[in-house]
């Protein structure tokens, strides 16, 4: 089936209820909309459900660009093919897939390597589109345009993706677990496991016990890491992170007068041999690249700071350590290979997602998912649509 559904709705417009955010910080709004049908190389995608992330709290609190509204927040999901448009022979109406952020398009030099997953036919940043061609698939019931957040805007009951942005997936997954891959668990599963590569019987520290690093140490975890270092000023942090690997726990906030780095290096006789960032501050980069073993310790940052973060490492230590410092977009893991890898470890019972999921709510709820994230209470919180 190229480009055809058998689909009622197909080629259509679709009405169907979404989350707007109208104003930053203002409580989110479920009001009808209209999804526009799909243009070639795009699907049309039925949510089943979807979940929350700090990148969507990010925003919805932005006051200056690359804020814009009124937007459709959302990136987590996981839902069914409706219709696809014309050109789109990777999946077919009524196929389980997960709508990704980053794309794969598998034909650019950069996604047919396997160093890297940064696609050049689809580069990546922060539009308010659906894609290339600068327009938005969402309007209200007055026909205003309704902007799009990270490609995905899954906070729909009906949403828009490019194609190279949707993967096919293993329908056997619940759902409720599956979205989580879109974003958070496997950017921290993939530094660990591909950007970094940690090794079997290696010590690691990662900076900041939010969703993504305790992925982080799910991934060191499942990579054999002997030592799993956690880093954060919530002391509750420790007790959850076990669940995910965290032998080790450092609060910046009881060690007197030495710094993390200092506290690490004495702990680990030297130095971790893996560092990671999950925050976005330079401040914990500086440290993290500081706690890192000389000779052979790498630090991965994952944490987004502000555009205008500056980084200074002194020349001459980054000479003479022969330490490496790298970033990591979704954890260095290419979408449409490396997320059924995933699926099939956590169908395994090898990957831990149920741990990750500690509160669900109904579409009509999802003010208080954000209040629960707002508050720290939950790790993730998934959002499901109703049939």
């Amino acid at each position: 089936m190229d480009g055809k559904s058998s689909s009622n709705t197909a080629g259509k417009p679709i009405r169907c209820r979404a989350v707007i955010a109208r104003k930053p910080r203002e409580p989110l709004v479920i009001e009808e909309v209209i999804v526009a049908a799909p243009k070639p190389r795009e699907v049309r995608i039925k949510i089943i459900c979807t979940s929350l992330c700090h990148s969507d709290i990010n925003y919805w609190k932005l006051e200056r660009s690359p804020a814009i509204f009124p937007r459709i927040l959302g990136h987590e999901a996981i839902g069914v093919v409706e219709s696809v448009g014309e050109g789109v022979h990777e999946v077919v109406e009524g196929d389980t897939v997960i709508p990704m952020f980053l794309p794969d398009c598998g034909e650019c030099a950069d996604c047919l390597s396997k160093k890297s997953n940064l696609c050049s036919k689809y580069p990546f940043h922060c539009t308010p589109w659906v894609g290339r061609d600068e327009t938005s698939r969402f309007t209200d019931m007055n026909g205003e345009t309704l902007y799009h957040f990270l490609f995905v805007s899954s906070f729909s009951e009906y949403t828009v993706v490019e194609v190279a942005r949707v993967i096919k997936v293993d329908p056997a997954i619940p759902a409720n677990r599956g979205c989580l891959l879109s974003c958070g668990v496997s950017t921290g599963v993939g530094a660990a496991w591909k950007a970094a590569n940690v090794e079997t019987g290696t010590t690691v520290a990662i900076f900041g016990l939010g969703a993504i690093g305790l992925a982080v140490a799910e991934g060191a975890r499942l990579c054999g890491a002997k030592r799993i270092i956690g880093v954060d000023v919530n002391q509750d942090k420790f007790e959850i992170g076990k669940k995910f690997g965290v032998t080790d726990f450092v609060n910046p906030r009881n060690i007197g007068d030495k710094t993390v780095s200092q506290v690490i290096i004495e702990m680990t006789d030297g130095g971790a041999d893996y560092c990671f960032e999950c925050v976005g501050l330079t401040s914990l980069v500086h440290e993290a690249y500081a706690a890192s073993r000389k000779g052979w310790g790498k630090t991965v940052i994952l944490g987004v700071d502000q555009p205008e973060a500056m980084l200074t490492l002194s020349s001459f230590e980054v000479l003479h350590s022969g330490k490496s410092i790298m970033g990591s977009l979704f954890g260095g893991l290419k979408p449409k290979s490396d997320i059924p890898v995933l699926i099939k470890r956590c169908m395994d019972k090898e990957l831990q997602l149920d741990a990750f999921v500690t509160h669900e709510v109904e579409f009509e709820d999802i003010n208080k998912a954000f209040d629960l994230l707002l508050q720290g209470k939950s790790i993730r919180c998934v959002i499901w649509m109703k049939e």
